[in-house]
Parts: structure tokens; sequence; C-alpha cells
């Protein structure tokens, strides 16, 4: 995904899977904000141009959504996406917003793409 967004040389991104106790801390320690959620990524841009970056997961936050009806695993892609644009510089409005923005089609896409690979 980095290359297909043209990410400098050498760039990349991690990601870990935490768990729901973990997330719950990181998401306070990072927001703020209590509870659960998702996906938390932290871009960390290099003197040299290239971009690094932490992407953090939660798969009892996916879990949520896939027994709604989206499977596990394409849910747990589209959070690395999801991450990977942000640590990317893309961003999204919160509330009905979000769905229609430029970050979400893209991401939708990726996720497309990358089903699509396997």
């Amino acid at each position: 995904m980095l290359v297909w967004e043209r990410a400098p040389a050498h760039s990349h991104v991690d990601i870990t899977l935490l768990s729901a106790a973990d997330m719950r801390r990181l998401n306070r320690r990072a927001t703020g904000r209590r509870g659960i959620t998702d996906v938390i990524a932290y871009p960390l841009p290099q003197p040299d141009g290239r971009l690094v970056g932490d992407v953090y997961i939660c798969p009892a936050a996916a879990q949520r959504v896939a027994a709604r009806g989206t499977a596990l695993d394409e849910e747990l892609v589209r959070l690395a996406v999801h991450g990977t644009l942000h640590v990317l510089g893309y961003d999204h409005p919160d509330g009905s917003g979000r769905t229609r923005s430029l970050m979400w089609r893209r991401q939708e896409r990726y996720v497309r793409r990358l089903r699509r690979a396997r």
C-alpha cells in the first residue's frame, strides 16, 4: 500500500495488535478518551523524508464490527489500511461525513484490492 501511495523509499509502518485492556490504556493516554477504540496511528516522519509509522489495532473492537456482518479478516485489513492512511497524512471528519470522505473512499478501494489479491 505504501508503494500505491508513492511513499518515499524505505518507508514502513509497523502494525501491532493489542488486547482490549491495552487498547483502552493507549486510547486514554493518546486521546484522553475512556474506553476501547479499534485503531490508533502515529506518523513518525524522519529527517531524511522517509515515512515511518506505528498502527495499533484492537481485534476485540474489530470483532464487534464483524458481528454486524463483516468478516473479521476483512475488518482487520480495513483497520490496517485505515491506520496506514492516517500515517500517510489522510484524515476524515467525524460523524456522517466520514464515509463520504476522500480517505474513506481510498480506504475501501485498497481493502477491495487487498482482498482480491489473496
